[in-house]
């Protein structure tokens, strides 16, 4: 329940005042050739936090993804989990023991075999130490060796196993033999790595701008026959406007989002290619309801209501879409016909009740959110100018993460936040993330940054997890009701929209899609360098 990095989107600004002009279009004598076989992706903060597959829970999920396997994938068209070093799976009627088939023949970058034994191994060192996304694995029991290529698992309660292998974080699959008699966390942390996927670490340099370079690993069992990138390079840019530049000169392949404004440079720009696309991610408005005025839910309600939904969607033009309640579009728990909107006479109404608003004391909020992200930048704008004639003054400050998060999670409450913008996207595809991470009780403070402790709602979040194998209709109530009370009745967070990813890649890259339950990952073996 430690995710260490929740995901700033690249918001590149418009070029005003940049300086150097801009290329009208891409050539083809500057678009790289099928030869060149580097896949260049920019982004705005550092790539890696944590090297340990175990406890990785950062922006480095874009690179692991490309050097790491899981069981599973899952597969937005279907919806479901499909195979990755599994081919086949089945489950008891009762959804308490799950048999997975392994893939015959493939071998961890250290040359060690993947089996029933290695997956074994990796999931009970992911479960002992704790960290991360590890609560993925809370279900399991006991793991259970049938042979070399067949594993079971045996639940305390029923689970969706086979969507849980597919979590984006703590499902890797690797060679917990790869440090000999050593230290294997201390092993990884110098960037090593041990996985099976299609690259491996080819050099990591903290701090710098070619921050991380993965080269192919020509015993992939995916293989190489025809054209591939060979290496993947992982740039830190963030200045907006250079990345921008970057990929008109045909230095960089993929830029992770667009603003709008560029967006349309974009699309109408030769050479380039764009994509549009729903995503798994919503906008968070975390309320400290554990000390500090908006301890008072009628201030909480206030807030919540002076948040101009509507107006954000407009700003935002098309890099965003209305949020109805916690749960995005196309995950099991969304509810339709909740979308919030803008109320300001019955926030005027809920600060008088509370002694605030205009003629009284005024009231006084601090609020972080992430340096560099113009979008939250826009948010907290409107709403600070919402507020202002309500007699609210919110003191903003942009912070960079690992700073905001510090102050989220002080021990002192006093130090701590009245307000705390975040993004957040689900660790596999279903609903629980929201709930486990953000909302339910931990000790120490994690991301339940509302601070809430309830050991009522600590009870219905863990049941869901059986209820999404069991009981489908009776998860989706179970959901329904969760949001009603955290949104409507509680008031510990707003939801201000959901996102849609704005991306741009050079028009030589053949192959992209976008998978809403890895954000921000591009699988780049299965990409084409085209001439």
């Amino acid at each position: 329940m430690r995710r260490f990095l929740v995901l700033g989107v690249m918001a590149v600004l418009a070029l005003t005042g940049c300086g150097g002009g801009e290329p009208a279009a891409i050539s083809a004598a500057g678009l790289p050739s099928a030869k060149d076989s580097t896949f260049v992706y920019l982004h705005h903060l550092d790539i890696v936090t944590d090297w340990d597959p175990a406890s990785s829970y950062s922006n480095e999920i874009v690179a692991m993804q490309n050097i790491y396997d899981s069981l599973t994938m899952y597969n937005p068209r279907t919806r479901r989990a499909g195979p990755r070093l599994a081919v086949a799976w089945t489950s008891s009627a009762d959804g308490k023991t799950w048999t997975f088939t392994l893939r015959d023949g493939v071998v961890f970058h250290t040359g060690r075999p993947v089996d029933a034994a290695a997956v074994k191994a990796s999931v009970e060192r992911t479960k002992r130490l704790g960290a991360g996304a590890a609560y993925i694995w809370d279900s399991v029991q006991q793991i259970v060796v049938r042979d070399p290529l067949t594993v079971e698992f045996r639940l305390k309660y029923a689970a969706p196993l086979d969507t849980i292998a597919s979590s984006g974080y703590a499902a890797f699959v690797y060679d917990t033999h790869a440090a000999g008699s050593g230290d294997l966390g201390k092993w990884f942390q110098a960037g090593r790595d041990a996985g099976s996927g299609p690259y491996t670490v080819a050099s990591w340099k903290k701090g710098r701008e070619r921050e991380l370079v993965l080269r192919a690993f020509d015993g992939y069992w995916g293989g190489w026959d025809g054209p591939h990138y060979r290496n993947v390079e992982f740039r830190v840019t963030p200045d907006p406007a250079r990345a921008y530049r970057m990929l008109l000169r045909g230095e960089a392949s993929y830029v992770q989002r667009l603003n709008t404004e560029l967006f349309l440079r974009a699309k109408a720009t030769a050479g380039v290619r764009t994509i549009q696309v729903p995503s798994f991610q919503n906008m968070l408005v975390l309320f400290n309801t554990a000390s500090g005025p908006l301890a008072d839910v009628r201030l909480r309600k206030a807030v919540q209501k002076a948040i101009d939904y509507d107006g954000l969607i407009t700003r935002m033009r098309g890099a965003a879409a209305p949020a109805s309640g916690l749960v995005p579009e196309g995950l099991l728990g969304h509810v339709p016909g909740r979308r919030t909107r803008q109320d300001l006479a019955g926030a005027a109404e809920l600060l008088a009740q509370a002694g605030y608003g205009p003629g009284s004391a005024p009231l006084r909020l601090t609020l972080t959110y992430a340096q560099g992200d113009d979008d939250e930048a826009l948010l907290v704008r409107l709403l600070t100018q919402a507020l202002k004639p309500l007699n609210v003054q919110v003191q903003a400050k942009a912070m960079q993460w690992n700073d905001q998060w510090s102050r989220g999670k002080a021990t002192d409450p006093a130090k701590r936040q009245d307000i705390f913008v975040m993004y957040w996207y689900p660790d596999y595809a279903d609903a629980y993330s929201w709930f486990l991470n953000v909302f339910h009780s931990a000790e120490p403070v994690s991301f339940n940054l509302t601070y809430l402790k309830d050991k009522n709602l600590d009870e219905r979040i863990d049941t869901l997890p059986s209820l999404v194998t069991s009981d489908r209709v009776a998860a989706e109530k179970a959901y329904a009701d969760l949001q009603k009370r955290l949104v409507e009745e509680e008031a510990v967070v707003a939801v201000p929209w959901v996102s849609t990813y704005q991306r741009a890649y050079l028009g030589n890259v053949q192959g992209y899609t976008d998978n809403p339950a890895y954000s921000n990952v591009v699988f780049v073996h299965d990409l084409t360098p085209g001439g």
